[in-house]
């Protein structure tokens, strides 16, 4: 594949150059998004993308925005699932959703996500961006630094059927107290040690309460379901900030600092 747009490390968004042996779904010239997954390696002007994690890509999705879905929209979706999330309308699952870092490149999508899945959602993010996680369609939302942010609690009382923290590691006990007294589940994107020993001691002891660290797995339907949300603009992308590839290594670097709202593109101009 050829790029000649954008793309995050590991998410492509491109042209078709060439086909591997037995592929058919897809010709020279196509315009697609792309995972390089598991070697994620998207900075460059050519990368190989496997057909089961490459889609099209319509017209009514940017480059920009296709290169952002794959990896962190998938995140999204999959920490949602994994907490019991519905999608098909009915009235199954969990009603109340924390979201922590809501203004990041995965926390953005979750907060949307968690909204056309139905639920009440409360955010965390800083203070300079309460007003943008608001308009994403969260209906609390707490700035972390404060003591409320950073005991997760609901402006309203509302206890969590279900968390997707997408910030660095929290003590489970401040979780714990902030899920429903019937149970819930925090499903974590950035598991460290004591996360998965937490985790695996909840099994042990059948907690109603758990940890459950996310371990991405892409899946090409999901690629193609976010793919359509986007093009039926039910899902929308923010791109913080978008640097050529001279510059990847700023970009690269913006991106570990952890406070880019919304997402952080590479761009490679298009040559004829």
């Amino acid at each position: 594949m050829k790029s000649c747009d954008g793309r995050t490390v590991g998410d492509l968004s491109g042209e078709v150059v060439e086909l591997g042996g037995g592929v058919s779904s897809f010709k020279p010239g196509d315009k697609v998004i792309a995972m390089s997954f598991p070697k994620c390696g998207g900075l460059a002007e050519y990368a190989v993308a496997p057909a089961s994690l490459t889609v099209a890509r319509p017209p009514e999705v940017s480059a920009a925005e296709g290169a952002s879905l794959p990896a962190a929209a998938g995140t999204a979706l999959q920490q949602l699932k994994t907490a019991g999330v519905r999608f098909d309308g009915s009235a199954a699952g969990p009603k109340n959703m924390l979201v922590t870092a809501a203004s990041g490149g995965v926390g953005h999508y979750a907060v949307q996500l968690a909204k056309l899945a139905g639920m009440h959602v409360t955010a965390t993010c800083g203070a300079r961006n309460l007003a943008f996680v608001h308009g994403l369609g969260a209906d609390e939302v707490l700035d972390y630094k404060t003591p409320e942010g950073a005991a997760l609690r609901s402006p309203s009382g509302k206890k969590y059927d279900a968390v997707a923290h997408c910030a660095p590691a929290a003590p489970w006990s401040v979780f714990k107290a902030a899920l429903a007294d019937t149970g819930g589940v925090v499903v974590d994107v950035t598991p460290g040690v004591a996360a998965t020993v937490t985790s695996f001691l909840q099994k042990l002891t059948f907690s109603k309460k758990k940890l459950v660290p996310l371990i991405l797995m892409p899946k090409k339907e999901e690629m193609e379901w976010l793919v359509d949300m986007a093009k039926q603009g039910k899902l929308k992308t923010t791109i913080d900030s978008k640097y050529p590839l001279s510059r990847a290594e700023e970009a690269w670097a913006k991106s570990m600092e952890g406070h880019a709202t919304g997402k952080i593109i590479v761009e490679i101009a298009a040559t004829e």
